[in-house]
Order: C-alpha cells, then structure tokens, then sequence
C-alpha cells in the first residue's frame, strides 16, 4: 500500500464523526483537537499473513486542511498538504510531485481534510469491540473504487492508538501511534514546501 493511500486513511481523523462508544471517542478526540503530532509504527501484512514491510516516522495535522507525514526509516519520504496541493519528496530520488489535494486524494477520506463534510457521506461507521487492550470502530467506505475495504481505528480510553487499513487486495496496513500530542504548537512552515535545488518536479 503506497504511503499516499495510507495517508489518506490517516486522514479520515479529521472529519467529523457518528457517536457510539468508540465512535463518540473520536467525535470527543475531534472536538478537542485542532494540532495533533504523533510519532507512527507502520506494519504491512500480505495477503497470506506474512509482514511485508516496517517503516516509522513522525506525522502532523493542523486543521483545517494541512498535514505533513514524514516517513523517516527504512528511506525518507515526506507528503505536505498546504490546503490546496500536496507535495511528495522522495529525496533519494531527487524527486518532488506536487498534486492538486483533489486529484492527489480523490474520493479518499483524505478529500474530507479539506471542508466540513461528515464521515457518513463516504462511509459507514460502527463499532468493532474490543481487541488487544483498545476499543475499535469500523470505517467502511460507501464507493466500490476507494481502494480500501474498510479502516478500524482503535482507542485506548481516550487516547488514539491504532488504525488498520484493509485494502482490495487483502493486503492489511497496521499503524500504530505514540507520543501522541494534542493541540501542540505547530510552525506554519511545518505545512508548506519548497523543491529543493536540483529535483525533478513532476505536476498533473
């Protein structure tokens, strides 16, 4: 699953949700949050139950509208949303893309980030109980070319802890978030780009 896919699902966290008790938990998270910085842990698992692949990194959110999600090991990659495109660096690559948020998240939960749209339009929400010490709810997108099955995010009491991404392949992305801070300072400098010197620039 491409880092652009799994940042749109991260994503679905900005929009507004259903209540419930682990659906209300992210409607309190939301209502309180308007910064978020996390530090991740991504696992991707195949079909057939075999891990494919680990990364981690540092993402962040200002809403509303901007993100920036910085995959920093096995390689550097950086996705920055400023509200109105998004920018890929893959500095091994000397590469920049840069999107128009629309055609870059398209009928993603990524396309929610941008207005005051609710969850519901695009998915359907319910709980999903409890499992591995945290409560989870079920996102199942309502469009058959979303990419993804569905997204269970899971909580631990107030907190937010986990998503996993099922997508139509059977391939499952497992994201797990620490130092999670709310509400921090974030530089408005964090939400823009500028190509380095020397890159390709590739544009839609």
């Amino acid at each position: 699953m491409s880092l652009a896919r799994v940042l749109a699902v991260v994503l679905l966290l900005i929009s507004r949700p259903l209540q419930a008790a682990a659906i209300e938990k992210l409607h309190q998270f939301l209502e309180t949050t308007r910064t978020v910085r996390a530090d991740f842990a991504q696992t991707v698992i195949s079909r057939n139950g075999r891990q494919t692949q680990t990364a981690s990194g540092v993402m962040m959110f200002s809403r509303p509208g901007k993100f920036r999600w910085q995959l920093e090991r096995p390689y550097r990659q950086l996705l920055v949303g400023d509200g109105e495109k998004v920018w890929i660096h893959d500095p091994d690559l000397r590469q920049v893309t840069v999107r128009k948020v629309g055609a870059a998240l398209g009928g993603t939960p990524a396309a929610l980030l941008a207005g005051d749209g609710t969850i519901e339009r695009s998915f359907t929400l319910r709980e999903s109980g409890e499992s591995d010490g945290l409560e989870w709810l079920e996102a199942t997108p309502k469009v058959a070319d979303s990419g993804f099955e569905k997204v269970r995010i899971g909580f631990a009491g107030n907190d937010l802890k986990a998503m996993e991404l099922f997508d139509s392949l059977g391939q499952m992305t497992a994201l797990v978030f620490s130092r999670l801070e709310r509400n921090p300072r974030l530089a408005p400098s964090l939400f823009s780009f500028t190509p380095p010197p020397g890159t390709d620039l590739i544009s839609d």
